[in-house]
């Protein structure tokens, strides 16, 4: 199976240990992994801000620089819902000209993480080894712009020595939401509070989401109110314990 790595910006800058345990999993299911290194941005940012034709801009790159890939698999349902829901409002002609989705091939090839694994892949059991209890967030971006729900507690439901407890409120926003979070700050850090807390309240020692962009969030919210609970991507999860 080959597979072209798709880096997000804050992935790439933040958290590339997160990059590297993912390709970590995926080779050791037999993946060919290759990484196109003149890739950027996916354009979220710029959508998200109202500059669609600087979106729709490096959306134009995205496709070039992914159009010979079989798959293509990123650790964010942020940037895959992204890229799979509005690339053909934004390509050739935006709304006024929008286009099928048949026809930008990589809406339809790129694939978040743990649904290639769970569902192309068909492989729940990695080999993960992490003891302690954990309870899963789903990230906006993930459940919401790509359907993912069941693909991540498959995966986890197979890591030796990890509880997993559902949280309640776990399909509820953690308040990131981009520049949401800088535009609504009080709004924003009373959602982390109460996702945090919610998260707490399971005895769980991890929250583990697909979203780094999430778990930044919250993970600020947790140090700074020194609560006694840690952050991890399900990708650092999965390659824990070889």
């Amino acid at each position: 199976m080959r597979v072209q790595l798709f880096i997000p910006c804050f992935v790439d800058q933040l958290f590339p240990n997160t990059a590297f345990n993912m390709v970590k999993v995926l080779k050791r299911l037999g993946c060919e992994i290759s990484y196109n290194s003149s890739q950027t941005c996916c354009g979220q940012p710029a959508f998200n801000a109202g500059y669609w034709d600087e979106a729709a801009a490096v959306a134009e790159k995205f496709v070039k620089d992914f159009s010979n890939a079989d798959y293509v698999v990123s650790p964010s349902g942020s940037c895959t819902g992204f890229v799979r829901n509005y690339y053909h409002k934004l390509l050739p002609g935006g709304t006024k000209f929008p286009v099928p989705s048949s026809a930008i091939p990589v809406q339809k090839r790129l694939y978040e993480f743990t649904e290639f694994v769970a569902d192309v892949l068909q492989a729940n059991e990695v080999g993960a080894v992490m003891k302690g209890t954990g309870t899963y967030h789903d990230a906006c971006g993930a459940l919401r712009e790509c359907n993912i729900r069941d693909a991540p507690r498959k995966l986890l439901a197979h890591v030796k020595g990890l509880e997993l407890r559902e949280a309640d409120g776990c399909e509820t926003c953690c308040g990131f939401g981009g520049t949401f979070a800088v535009k609504y700050e009080p709004i924003s850090v009373a959602m982390a509070e109460q996702k945090v807390i919610s998260a707490m309240e399971t005895g769980a020692e991890y929250i583990i989401s697909t979203d780094l962009s999430c778990l930044m969030h919250l993970e600020a919210y947790i140090k700074k109110h020194k609560h006694p609970i840690k952050t991890m991507h399900i990708a650092d999860v999965l390659a824990s314990g070889w």
